[in-house]
């Protein structure tokens, strides 16, 4: 993954403190499968909410489409199907 998500002028207002957990995340789930991903973030979003990081549901669209940059259609659609399936799961 580029580091191109990071001039995403969607994520200029976003906090500090999300902006340094996008990163890791980016770092961490980067060569990372869809199917992998489902438990992946589900495993950050825990992470963020115990270090009492809330995204709001414009910050959550905004880092869905960040993930699927650089990712071919299919991975696109598989990213797509982990995050109905997250939306179902909560």
């Amino acid at each position: 993954m580029s580091d191109d998500w990071k001039t995403n002028p969607k994520l200029a207002g976003m906090d500090k403190s999300k902006l340094d957990l996008l990163q890791s995340l980016a770092e961490q789930g980067n060569g990372k499968s869809a199917s992998d991903m489902l438990p992946f973030l589900m495993s950050a979003a825990n992470q963020g909410k115990n270090n009492g990081l809330n995204f709001n549901a414009n910050e959550i669209s905004t880092i869905i489409e960040v993930l699927k940059m650089g990712k071919s259609p299919e991975e696109a659609a598989k990213l797509d199907r982990v995050v109905n399936l997250m939306k179902l799961i909560r």
